[in-house]
């Protein structure tokens, strides 16, 4: 992992350019399914980095140097395996969680639910690897805010 850094936003000059309330502007950017198309597109911008070829890929960007990462949001939960492994009649794959693992570098953390300022870190593939062996990421690879700051400390 490495320090934290964040992304910022201005609430008030969203209220104007999406002539919405403060409260609306809330609810849309600390909801992960609207919010990570911009959290993967202000990262790309942060670091000159290049967006996936497509929604389907298994990872979000891809950096200077060729490595690809995920990008995902921190809410009551956050989930490591691919994002088609979750949701109603959705299951989890183990085969296909480290094959993914093998395929990225690591993920971006946005902890979203900090909006208008939005910490970030980064954690290696290794080191899910690692608490995914050691039983720390349950079964399927999915955490509660409480245990991922256990596990990861605070940003």
């Amino acid at each position: 992992m490495d320090k934290t850094k964040y992304l910022e936003w201005d609430i008030n000059k969203l209220k104007i350019a999406l002539k919405l309330s403060e409260e609306d502007i809330k609810n849309y950017f600390t909801d992960g399914r609207r919010v990570s198309f911009l959290t993967e597109r202000m990262i790309v911008k942060k670091y000159n980095g290049i967006l996936s070829p497509s929604e389907g890929a298994g990872y979000d960007v891809i950096m200077p140097g060729g490595k690809k990462w995920e990008v995902r949001s921190l809410t009551k939960n956050v989930y490591f395996c691919p994002s088609k492994m979750v949701g109603s009649s959705r299951s989890f794959d183990e085969k296909g969680f480290l094959n993914k693992l093998d395929e990225i570098e690591g993920y971006y953390i946005c902890d979203i639910l900090q909006f208008p300022k939005i910490p970030y870190l980064t954690i290696s593939s290794k080191v899910i690897r690692d608490h995914y062996f050691s039983g720390e990421l349950g079964k399927t690879s999915r955490i509660t805010r409480k245990t991922f700051f256990n596990l990861f400390g605070n940003f």
